[in-house]
């Protein structure tokens, strides 16, 4: 089976073609070696998929028909992803979280301010006369 087919059946991407993208940006290692996205993927096979500034490892069992549910994507493959690497994921969630919600328009005035005296310490003493 085709690499990029591989990953698209076992769920890490969503499409076959976001699969080719990566392994065309040489986003995916077999065994260490970066590979096309017609390279074969054959049983015992670690491939390393950088993914969402992750680089997540899996070794294949077995080859899938067809995509397979999620339940059961443990029967082919194995994720050996450190767990420091997982931890990593959990930071970039929270960065991500703003106190803000999309779409609720340009920060007040009180939130310039409060964005101000974050970033520059000193000014906050100005604000509290």
């Amino acid at each position: 089976m085709r690499i990029d087919k591989y990953l698209w059946s076992v769920r890490y991407f969503k499409t076959r073609s976001i699969a080719t993208k990566a392994c065309r940006k040489g986003h995916v290692r077999i065994n260490n070696d970066v590979v096309k996205p017609s390279r074969e993927v054959y049983p015992s096979d670690r491939i390393q998929v950088r993914k969402n500034q992750i680089n997540y490892q899996i070794e294949v069992i077995d080859l899938p028909k067809s995509r397979v549910g999620a339940k059961l994507v443990s029967i082919y493959c194995i994720d050996k992803t450190p767990k420091e690497d997982l931890n990593k994921l959990e930071l970039l969630k929270h960065t991500q979280d703003y106190y803000r919600k999309k779409g609720t328009g340009r920060p007040t005035k009180k939130d310039r301010r409060e964005i101000d005296d974050w970033l520059d310490p000193e000014k906050e003493d100005k604000h509290e006369n």
